[in-house]
């Protein structure tokens, strides 16, 4: 089976807030959809739940988590640091969410001005990856990294829903949904032979 690249682990994981419509946290989903509604309307959201330095922190972390490629832009691009700023200002966030938040951020510069004498944002590009390399693979990780797993791992899948939710996201995931269809042709014959059936 060949190894799924960054991008498309991403989708999924992006993809998996659909799966509450089934019944599995319609909270959650409703705030999603209230925070891609509110920064279609604005454009632009000053940040109200980050301070400046963790503002910055932010807009880094989440474009090393999806960075711009040849088929999209950044998650910065797709506005998911308003994304999540929206959610943890959020009256429905939770105090441990927000706690949460602000306690992995202060980590990672913990982490990197123990390594470095510098903080995430300070820090080279190479000093920056040795730390998310070190908390990027839960498996992999040292115990003492736990906190760092932890934080990186929830950040990780609140970028993913953030980029998979905007109009960017979508288009990056090739979603045909919401056009008017003028006529059923029936399945493609590419999709048929690849599933290895027909009718």
């Amino acid at each position: 089976m060949p190894e799924m690249n960054r991008r498309d682990a991403l989708k999924v994981l992006g993809l998996a807030p659909l799966a509450a419509s089934l019944g599995v946290a319609p909270d959650h989903l409703d705030r999603v959809s209230r925070a891609v509604a509110r920064l279609e309307q604005t454009g632009v959201a000053a940040p109200t739940f980050f301070s400046a330095h963790e503002w910055s922190t932010v807009r880094l972390l989440v474009d090393y988590i999806i960075p711009r490629d040849e088929r999209s832009g950044s998650a910065t691009d797709a506005k998911v640091p308003e994304f999540i700023d929206f959610l943890m200002a959020d009256n429905d966030a939770s105090l441990a969410s927000r706690t949460a938040m602000h306690g992995g951020l202060a980590w990672l510069d913990n982490e990197c001005e123990h390594r470095f004498m510098k903080t995430f944002v300070g820090a080279t590009d190479a000093q920056r990856r040795q730390v998310l390399d070190d908390i990027a693979w839960p498996k992999k990780a040292r115990p003492e990294m736990h906190h760092g797993v932890a934080f990186f791992s929830r950040f990780r899948d609140l970028t993913a829903s953030g980029f998979f939710s905007s109009q960017m996201g979508w288009q990056d995931v090739q979603y045909k949904g919401n056009v008017a269809l003028p006529a059923w042709n029936g399945c493609p014959p590419a999709a048929l032979a690849k599933l290895g059936v027909s009718y």
